[in-house]
This record gives C-alpha cells, sequence and structure tokens, in this order.
C-alpha cells in the first residue's frame, strides 16, 4: 500500500517496468489507456492514503473519477490498496477484482481474470509475488496462492496453491508442471533485457 510520495513513484516505476515501458517518460496522447488506467489507480491510492485536507479530497476525487471513466470504457473493476507494484495488464477486457483481495508485487493479468470473494464473504485471494493469472482464470473464495505461481487460461482456483513456483490449469486447478511464472513476466523485472 502506497504511503509516501517516495512510495509512490516506486509503485509507478515498478508498473512501468511490468508493461515494458522502461523507456518511455509518460503513455501517449492516443493509446496507451492501459498504462494511463494504472498510473490514475496509483494516483487514486497515493491521493486516499497520503494526502488529507480539503485539497487532498479534492485531488482523490478527481482522479477517482477519471479512474473511474477509464476503467468503465476498458471494462476493468479495480479497487485501490490492492496490488503491489509491478502491475502489468495485458490487454483491454473484462478484470474483476475484489475490493478485499490483496495481491504481492509483479502481478500479470491477462483479460477475463476475475478475483471474487464467494458465499457472500468479503473475503478475498491472497496472492503472493511474481504470479501470472491467464486468460478467463478464475481466483474465487478466500484462497491463498504462493508466489511466483503461473495459473493457466479458464483455469478456476478454488483452493489454496501452497507450491511456489509452479504451473496450475484447469477447472478445478490442478497442478500441470514445476515451471514458475517468470517466463510470462516481463524479463526487465528481474534485472534482464526482454
Amino acid at each position: 500500500m502506497i504511503s509516501s510520495k517516495e512510495e509512490y513513484q516506486e509503485y509507478i516505476k515498478q508498473d512501468q517496468l511490468a508493461l515494458g515501458r522502461q523507456h518511455d517518460r509518460k503513455p501517449r496522447l492516443f493509446g496507451d489507456e492501459i498504462w494511463k488506467l494504472e498510473r490514475l489507480l496509483r494516483r487514486v491510492e497515493y491521493y486516499k492514503n497520503c494526502k488529507q485536507g480539503p485539497v487532498g479530497n479534492m485531488l482523490r476525487k478527481y482522479y477517482g473519477y477519471r479512474f473511474h471513466r477509464l476503467s468503465v470504457r476498458l471494462g476493468m473493476t479495480l479497487p485501490a490498496n490492492v496490488f503491489g507494484p509491478g502491475l502489468a495488464i495485458v490487454h483491454y477486457g473484462t478484470i474483476v477484482v475484489h475490493g478485499g483481495a490483496k495481491i504481492g508485487r509483479n502481478c500479470r493479468l491477462q483479460e477475463g481474470v476475475t478475483i471474487g470473494a464467494s458465499g457472500g464473504s468479503h473475503e478475498a485471494a491472497v496472492i503472493g509475488d511474481n504470479c501470472y493469472l491467464g486468460s478467463g482464470a478464475k481466483v474465487i473464495g478466500a484462497v491463498r496462492i504462493a508466489d511466483d505461481v503461473a495459473v493457466g487460461a479458464n483455469a478456476v482456483v478454488t483452493r489454496d496453491i501452497t507450491e511456489a513456483g509452479t504451473t496450475w490449469a484447469g477447472a478445478p486447478a490442478r497442478k500441470i508442471s514445476d515451471r514458475d511464472s517468470h517466463s510470462n513476466l516481463c524479463q526487465s523485472l528481474f534485472g534482464k533485457q526482454g
């Protein structure tokens, strides 16, 4: 969770790396909607967590309004203070994340991903660092997913995944490989070119 201007800048830098945009200072005027959305998300978090008083509240509402409009246009529900630094949303399309979820560093989401609660509960998933969720993946309920896990396309996760560095697929999800998620993430996050 962003708690200072330095953390805000670190989150922006990590998101930029995760999206493979490390050579661009700012999003282009036309295009780059996902990067614009992620930057607005981080601004909303910053003003919500760090800036109190009338000016901070006004700016939080302003950026919140812009974030909401772009979210609706892109078909995404992304609550504040859920994602760690290094968020990478790959494509436009429906992505729904419950506000009670907690997601670690360097998470990569494809289109059609749902991370939600079940049975009227307010508890949602806790997902570790360096995780990848493929197209249409569903993570339902208060499950825990270990670090470096890849969840394949259209997989349905309803139980904890405690083995770090593995790949899971199917409905319900089951382990299919001992490969970690790193090949699905931007290699610049790990100090490699790519």
